[in-house]
């Protein structure tokens, strides 16, 4: 099975090189800079579950040809159209293309681009981080990734991936209900981001704030309608969980959007609550917290453009 992964930042390079130092035939598309720090060091993962350290094959997109088993899609969402066009010339007829993106929005793009049966469902839960040196260190005792059909088959090609990856560092699991877990974190994603970024603050200072725990609860409560209704029910023992997670006033979350809102960063904003607020507005449901949030992130997003910030 020859894999593709664009890209060698932390996601790609913690699960590409994991498979790599299973045996897997990996090899990562790159632009000319990352190439020359990995052809010069190699890919360093530095992590609890034990270190990798070794040289690994890589190609540029001009250099992009043939057709692969699976692409490995690792991108930030903001930079989906781009990296769809460095991936398309490795797509074939059987290739599987498995995105590890935040929210749902990119399946839409990918499957209009390359047929739902070419794409996979895939979410990953850990937390890395690409250090100045190029080591990608892996920070928490997560090493999760979930994948699986679109269409709810359980096929011989994702049971391949699931084999190919090392279970002493990934925890990789082939599901047959890949859109109920995409949904799951969907919800869960959608409301610490649109209640962080509108508030501007953590999700213990906002259930430190009157008021602040009953807004999560109301708009998490909202994400599960959206949900349901688009055919993908929580069940009450996640509900539960987001519940008491939102109302933590000791909790130090802060989602990634916030934490690059702050830096004054790319967002995902259209991804995340851009992409909610279509589902909401889609099934006649009441849109004022996602509406003001959304305004809000767009005049961020002119902002920045006009170097304001």
């Amino acid at each position: 099975m020859r894999i593709l992964v664009l890209g060698a930042g932390a996601i790609g390079g913690y699960y590409g090189g994991r498979l790599a130092e299973q045996g897997a035939d990996v090899t990562f598309l790159v632009r000319a800079g990352r190439r020359a720090v990995l052809e010069r060091d190699g890919l360093h993962i530095r992590s609890q579950y034990g270190d990798y350290h070794a040289p690994v094959k890589t190609v540029t997109q001009a250099e992009l040809a043939g057709q692969w088993d699976i692409v490995l899609l690792t991108s930030k969402a903001y930079d989906l159209d781009a990296a769809i066009e460095a991936i398309r010339p490795a797509v074939g007829p059987d290739t599987a293309v498995l995105p590890l993106l935040n929210g749902l929005a990119h399946l839409d793009k990918l499957n209009a681009t390359f047929g739902a049966g070419r794409v996979l469902g895939g979410l990953a839960k850990i937390i890395v981080t690409l250090g100045p040196d190029g080591t990608v260190d892996h920070l928490n005792d997560w090493c999760y990734i979930k994948f699986g059909e679109q269409s709810g088959v359980t096929s011989e090609r994702v049971l391949a991936l699931q084999r190919a990856f090392p279970a002493r560092s990934v925890v990789a699991s082939a599901v047959p209900d890949i859109m109920h877990n995409l949904w799951e974190k969907f919800v869960h994603l959608a409301t610490v981001a649109t209640v962080t970024t509108l508030l501007r603050a953590s999700v213990g200072e906002i259930a430190q704030v009157p008021g602040g725990t009953e807004l999560f609860q109301h708009v998490l409560a909202l994400h599960a309608e959206v949900a349901a209704r688009e055919g993908y029910p929580m069940s009450d023992a996640f509900l539960a969980e987001y519940r008491q997670l939102f109302a933590n006033r000791a909790s130090a979350y802060v989602p990634s959007i916030l934490r690059d809102l702050e830096r004054k960063s790319a967002i995902e904003g259209e991804h995340i609550v851009g992409y909610m607020l279509a589902r909401i507005r889609a099934h006649g449901l009441d849109d004022t917290v996602h509406r003001l949030c959304w305004l809000g992130l767009q005049a961020y997003e002119v902002r920045r453009a006009a170097g304001r910030l």
